[in-house]
């Protein structure tokens, strides 16, 4: 079993949660769980104890970027973190969710589960970027999706985490472009950390700030209790084994080489105690059970943090070690707080009261992870605290700075004893409270008392744990595990011990005498919030965004043009500084003269129109004119793109044209003489440039090299279309999705308004107003060309690698056959017409895809593959050509769907057979309706 193989499995599964969820509903929870528990295992199978497991899979082999993973004692520790408490979670959550079919939610947490394992064992920087990125993504809509109130919080979470993906991008952009890989082994071990301190104190920053967004740092701590909205199992999961912990994991990967700066080690611990002294205090300060535990945990990530930052061994061995206990007694506590609004109804400290009586079991496990959490032995907590003390007292630093260090964690340990303490002494005792059957939450109990009870019982046999947290921490701190020491519960009397002790009395004092810790409740500590700042750079974001799109927002063409071409026409005064003179291959011929002839006519026939449809059949013949040009010259696939586009666009154009007035708005004299001064002087510009850079040189060296390489490489001879789908296939995967969108956004548009009725100016009573009379032409070509036309797009579609066509070109054919179908009809509903175009276009991109992803047996995404029966060369470019076929077809479809048929027949449309009403009939109705209710 290797590591590819275990990402996949865990990745499988989040398409398989709609058909769990369609057959066992919320109890897919359990074989979701069991999934998670079966890649664990596998992976302590393929695990190397204290060596490394590299893979590698080629996804960009040109930029060196590829699936690599490597598993190793970090990365085990952390990937059986994210598989084991996703597991027990997961059973958590067949009790928790109410609905029968939770589809949505089981299939982003299993896709987190997914993105967090990739991150943890990605061994290249743009995938581990990719992974960091996709976190994000599953988080925001987990907690985005928790209910109508949700939006809020999920945007600013989405804000923070997103400023930190875009820090973290730079680091990686930078340490690629300094050690010229981004396999991340070797860029972490290249000499520029240790021999450039610009290089290695700009990369700290940047990764230090991406980590601290992830992992709620001071300022950016807010969004972790703002995200408080979430579902009990996404808070557990989010804040024990996932989103903060990949923060945690980054500082850790990075802390060897990072640590040549001295940047590093003062950022992370000031910024550490300072968040660990702020999240005890703001913890102190809540009545919600779950915004406590939040703040809890900003706290003790604060202490993480510090302790990363100190880089000893001990200290990498404390933050292993914490790592476990966190997760333990964290996803335990919280959910706990899903129990309680189960079973219990509420999650206000101040109204749950006697869960010692009625609850005695569940107040068990929730007090063993309150003791963990404060630290009491003999609790994991108990020997992760110690171990902290430890490594702050030993910082290589001045001894001062060590004991000053350790003091300013003793004080946030007395901050966590005292609202631990508080929030045990708070729900424990007290009369019984109305509780539902446990029964019914008997999988949320189950769950619970596993992470709690492990969280004692490593504490008493921390031996257990020694392999596991020794290989991270030798990893992290770049030493052997024969050179980390073991875990004791027990260490002997010590400093450590001394100051633990010393925190617990003061958090129990504390509590007890709880004047002045209640003095903080409900009250504000500082001007103002960070969850306010937020928003208020969102909104203050949004306002800047629209004071100056104020200055753009027209719905008139001219207005926008107006700048690009103005500038475009400025620019000529460049292009005659550098002007070459005329080409000595600039030989014109007869035609080019008549071409030229025709093209000015046109041009000067659209200014001069004034009636639409003669401006459009003008344009036409410009468009004709180029493609015709376009023959001569040679280029026959752009000559017919160029014809077939210039078709559909004629029939498109006159589709909108019926709908609008037939004669343009008068033009005063004075813009119409700017306007043409400005598209003369654009033209001559773009005139004058294409000769300066075109005309004075042979071919291009990547031209050549097409033309050399290409029938060698791809099989094909058609130089065009081999560019499209075989060297610059992502380009075209590009356009396609643009396409889609462009299909999405004018079904959008159409649906949510839809066009007017035809202009009755335009429906003047006339001899060719007759549909069917006037069609008799058409239709007759119609039963002919149509077959021949939909055979011609097939046929072109198949030659296109080595000759004229190609999957752009034979969907314009397929689509011009459509338009031909529809102009023939005797009415506007043509059964042509009635086809699924989203469908279409959406299944062109999964086709497209779906060939990238075969490329990936070759080295590449989108690599073509090759392969030869009965003496003819096949690709898996033609597929490609048909996603791109499917794709423009779809969006064409989509275009004549909407634009021809009639308001009625479209969706949020009038009724069909019920005709819109005068607005008078209307307000006649509505009071009659008004008089019948009175």
């Amino acid at each position: 079993m290797s590591l590819i193989l275990v990402l996949l499995l865990v990745a499988g599964l989040v398409p398989l949660v709609p058909v769990l969820t369609r057959l066992v509903g919320r109890q897919a929870g359990w074989l979701l769980g069991a999934g998670l528990l079966l890649a664990a295992v596998l992976l302590t199978r393929v695990g190397p104890g204290s060596g490394t497991i590299s893979e590698s899979v080629a996804w960009m082999p040109t930029v060196d970027v590829s699936l690599r993973l490597r598993l190793d004692g970090l990365s085990m520790l952390f990937a059986l973190l994210v598989l084991g408490i996703g597991a027990v979670i997961m059973v958590y959550s067949t009790s928790y969710l109410t609905g029968r079919r939770p589809t949505g939610f089981y299939a982003l947490m299993t896709g987190f589960a997914a993105a967090m394992l990739l991150l943890v064992l990605a061994d290249d920087l743009v995938v581990l970027w990719v992974a960091w990125e996709l976190t994000t993504v599953c988080s925001y809509l987990l907690i985005a999706r928790s209910g109508p109130n949700a939006g809020g919080p999920a945007t600013r979470t989405l804000l923070v985490t997103v400023a930190g993906g875009l820090s973290l991008l730079g680091a990686v952009a930078v340490v690629a472009a300094k050690t010229g890989t981004t396999d991340l082994t070797a860029a972490l071990a290249h000499p520029s950390w240790s021999g450039d301190p610009l290089f290695a104190g700009t990369v700290a920053a940047l990764v230090a700030v991406a980590a601290m967004t992830k992992a709620a740092q001071f300022p950016f701590h807010s969004w972790l209790a703002d995200a408080m909205v979430a579902p009990a199992p996404v808070s557990a999961y989010l804040h024990a084994a996932a989103m903060v912990k990949a923060g945690i994991y980054l500082l850790m990967v990075f802390a060897g080489a990072a640590s040549h700066s001295p940047l590093w080690p003062v950022l992370l611990v000031s910024v550490g105690l300072l968040t660990a002294l702020l999240g005890g205090l703001f913890a102190l300060q809540r009545h919600d059970m779950k915004e406590l535990l939040a703040y809890s945990t900003v706290s003790q990530l604060g202490l993480l943090v510090a302790v990363i930052g100190i880089g000893t061994t001990e200290a990498m061995l404390a933050a292993s070690v914490h790592v476990v206990a966190h997760a333990l007694f964290k996803s335990a506590a919280f959910m706990h707080v899903g129990l309680m609004e189960r079973r219990i109804g509420t999650r206000d400290l101040r109204r749950l009261r006697g869960l010692g009586r009625s609850m005695p079991w569940a107040a068990t496990m929730i007090a063993l992870a309150a003791a963990s959490m404060a630290g009491i032995l003999p609790t994991l907590g108990f020997i992760s605290k110690e171990l902290i003390f430890e490594a702050l007292l030993g910082a290589p630093a001045a001894a001062a700075i060590g004991w000053l260090a350790a003091l300013v964690a003793t004080v946030g340990a007395v901050l966590t004893m005292a609202y631990s303490a508080r929030l045990i002494l708070t729900i424990l005792p007290g009369p019984a409270p109305a509780a539902r059957p446990w029964r019914e939450t008997a999988s949320m109990s189950a769950a619970i008392s596993l992470t709690a009870l492990a969280g004692a019982g490593f504490g008493i046999a921390a031996w257990l744990l020694t392999d596991l947290v020794a290989a991270a921490a030798a990893g992290t701190a770049g030493t052997t595990v024969d050179q980390v020491g073991s875990l004791y519960l027990w260490h002997g009397f010590s400093v450590p011990l001394l100051l633990s002790v010393a925190a617990i009395t003061a958090g129990v004092l504390l509590t007890v005498w709880r004047g002045p810790a209640d003095r903080l409740l409900d009250r504000r500590l500082f001007p103002g919030s960070g969850v306010r700042a937020v928003q208020a750079l969102h909104d203050g974001t949004i306002a800047v965004g629209r004071r100056v799109g104020a200055a753009t927002r027209t719905d008139a063409p001219a207005a926008h043009l107006a700048v690009p071409v103005a500038l475009l026409g400025s620019a000529g005064l460049g292009v005659l500084a550098i002007w070459p003179g005329w080409p000595t291959t600039m030989r014109p011929h007869a035609i080019d003269v008549g071409l030229l002839v025709v093209l000015v006519v046109g041009v000067v026939t659209v200014v001069r129109a004034r009636v639409r449809l003669t401006a459009v059949i003008a344009a036409g013949v410009v468009g004709f004119s180029v493609a015709v040009w376009f023959f001569v010259l040679g280029a026959s696939d752009v000559a017919l793109t160029q014809l077939l586009v210039e078709i559909l666009t004629v029939v498109i154009m006159v589709l909108v044209l019926r709908r609008m007035r037939p004669h343009f708005a008068p033009v005063r004299a004075r813009r119409t003489i700017l306007a043409a001064g400005v598209a003369l002087a654009a033209g001559t510009t773009a005139t004058l440039t294409t000769l300066a850079f075109t005309g004075h040189r042979p071919l291009s060296p990547a031209g050549e090299y097409f033309l050399r390489e290409a029938p060698g490489l791809t099989g094909g001879t058609n130089i065009v279309n081999t560019i499209l789908v075989d060297f610059r296939a992502l380009d075209t995967l590009g356009e396609l999705v643009v396409l889609a969108v462009g299909a999405l956004a004018v079904t959008a548009l159409l649906t949510a308004n839809p066009p007017a009725a035809d202009n009755p100016l335009t429906a003047a009573r006339n001899p060719l107003s007759d549909p069917l009379r006037n069609a008799v032409f058409l239709t007759v070509l119609d039963r002919l060309l149509v077959p021949l036309m939909l055979l011609g797009s097939l046929y072109a579609l198949l030659r296109g690698h080595t000759a004229p066509g190609g999957g752009f070109i034979a969907a314009l054919v397929g689509a011009c056959a459509l338009a031909l179908a529809y102009l023939s009809a005797a009415a506007n509903r043509s059964g042509l017409l009635h086809r699924p175009y989203l469908a279409i276009a959406g299944s062109g991109i999964v086709v497209a895809v779906g060939t990238g992803l075969l490329g990936l047996f070759d080295a590449s995404f989108l690599r073509p593959l090759h392969a030869e029966l009965l003496g003819v060369k096949l690709t898996t470019a033609l597929i490609f050509d048909v996603g791109v076929y499917l794709a423009v077809f779809g969006v064409i479809l989509a275009a004549l769907r909407l634009l021809g048929t009639p308001s009625a027949d479209l969706p949020g449309g009038p009724a069909r057979n019920h005709p819109r009403q005068p607005r008078t009939a209307q307000r006649a109705e509505v009071r009659e309706a008004e008089g019948a209710v009175s």
